[in-house]
């Protein structure tokens, strides 16, 4: 429920239900943005699918459409602010308006900063951080009557990790950003929700649509979740918003560990995030990456091959009300500390 101050009085607005709204989602061609987009059109929403690879937006639209549910599509590299302007002319053409707006395009760099040219960091920034501003600000344009915008960041929005430095620092920028426009927003008195979701790592092809420096193929760290959990999360803030919210207990234990022991999760990040970003497999030098070319092919999931948690109890527990107590929480340090000691040990990555 969005609450605002008017007159000196506290109102209160009531976002519709899923089935009436209308949701824009920005990297919608594979990962979360396309188990959200599916979930979404299964639940009644109609949805607006934007990003690069008109192929599997054609797809999924299509697909979409098979099974009842109502949606469009627009080819769309967010890093073009004309593009973004075109997803939201799309939106009001096609529905009359949005309700949701949901920016969740980014590109991903494995490698030491100092192995990855600058210039690739740039281009990665500007999907990552000017995508998602270029997004919010047409939302805004959008959402003069009230509505939602969720922005995508990552548990490493708070912390972080070994050889994803620029992917952190771009995921910094988009907390930095969204805790800004929520703010200004209060300060106006619009009535615009702004919730920020911070996924912990994920089971989609991020790693195969990576840019990558290192000598192995890349991969990623444990405990690993599935992009439904992330979608849930997502849509319930469409219906319930909140400021921000963590999918997956094993990510919370990762930035608390960051934020009261950082020397600890230094040296957690030699012994265990560093390797476990790293497979026994050669990196493939012909690979094409995302930051590239278009990667998205209506895959939502990736090919790691360890445990994938369907569901997280902490992030569930969180958006209904309830806050987790230490047993909770500790599961999420007593998975991190079991995923090193696989490592350690010579375990699965």
């Amino acid at each position: 429920m969005l609450r605002r101050l008017t007159g000196g009085r506290e109102t209160e607005t009531e976002p519709k239900p899923l089935e009436e709204q209308v949701i824009v989602i920005t990297g919608a061609s594979s990962g979360i943005g396309l188990t959200t987009a599916r979930t979404a059109a299964e639940r009644g929403a109609r949805v607006v699918l934007a990003a690069r690879s008109e192929d599997a937006l054609r797809e999924a639209v299509a697909e979409i459409e098979s099974d009842g549910g109502d949606a469009t599509y627009v080819v769309a590299d967010v890093g073009d602010r004309e593009d973004v302007r075109e997803i939201a002319r799309v939106a009001e053409e096609t529905y009359g308006g949005v309700d949701t707006w949901i920016n969740g395009a980014a590109v991903s760099i494995y490698g030491r900063l100092e192995e990855i040219p600058v210039e690739r960091m740039r281009e990665q920034f500007d999907t990552n951080v000017w995508g998602l501003l270029y997004g919010s600000l047409e939302a805004l344009d959008v959402l003069e009557a009230g509505g939602t915008i969720i922005n995508v960041g990552s548990i490493v929005s708070d912390r972080s990790i070994t050889l994803q430095g620029s992917y952190s620092a771009s995921k910094h920028s988009v907390k930095a950003f969204t805790d800004a426009l929520r703010m200004e927003l209060e300060d106006a008195d619009r009535p615009v929700n702004v919730t920020l979701v911070k996924p912990a790592a994920i089971d989609t092809p991020y790693p195969q649509h990576a840019e990558n420096y290192m000598d192995e193929a890349a991969t990623i760290p444990a405990p690993v979740y599935a992009p439904d959990a992330v979608a849930r999360a997502i849509l319930h803030a469409a219906e319930h918003p909140q400021r921000e919210v963590t999918v997956g207990g094993g990510g919370k234990g990762f930035t608390l560990l960051g934020t009261y022991a950082p020397e600890l999760m230094d040296t957690l990040m030699k012994a265990v995030f560093g390797p476990q970003q790293r497979t026994d497999e050669p990196r493939r030098p012909d690979a094409e990456s995302g930051l590239e070319e278009p990667a998205g092919n209506l895959e939502e999931r990736g090919d790691y091959e360890g445990y994938v948690a369907e569901s997280s109890l902490y992030t569930r527990l969180r958006q209904h009300g309830r806050t987790p107590g230490t047993a909770t929480l500790g599961v999420g340090l007593v998975g991190l500390a079991y995923a090193g000691y696989r490592v350690l040990r010579g375990g699965d990555r």
